[in-house]
């Protein structure tokens, strides 16, 4: 049974990623519109030109390694400044994209924390 749950959380983490990182790309989602604090937040990081391209492609990379079990660990790593930021942004700027905000924390958490904990024990160590 638990093989089967770290498989669907890697999965739909995997295509969490993938989807919105593409989307990123190909524009085949709307995205909500944003007001105050979030908007301008969003609209400073579109103006420089280089930020949502690199990170798309960090989504969309590391969502299709997640998907394809290749890489896993490092995927994860990967992820997990992305995963911070979208915590703090709506948990400070935009409330309403809180609940899938809550389940990426917590795959992402399940999967390095729990799944593939042996495989960061080497640089969780404190020497």
């Amino acid at each position: 049974m638990k093989r089967w749950i770290d498989l669907g959380a890697r999965v739909l983490l995997g295509l969490i990623f993938f989807v919105f990182g593409l989307n990123g790309f190909l524009h085949f989602l709307p995205m909500p519109e944003l007001a105050g604090p979030a908007r301008s937040m969003m609209e400073a990081l579109a103006g420089t030109g280089y930020f949502f391209p690199v990170l798309k492609l960090v989504e969309t990379i590391s969502g299709a390694a997640l998907l394809a079990d290749l890489f896993v660990p490092l995927a994860l790593v990967l992820l997990a400044p992305v995963v911070v930021q979208i915590a703090l942004f709506h948990l400070f700027l935009d409330p309403a994209g809180l609940p899938l905000a809550a389940v990426i924390v917590v795959l992402e958490a399940y999967l390095g924390f729990g799944v593939y904990r042996e495989r960061f024990a080497g640089v969780l160590r404190p020497r």
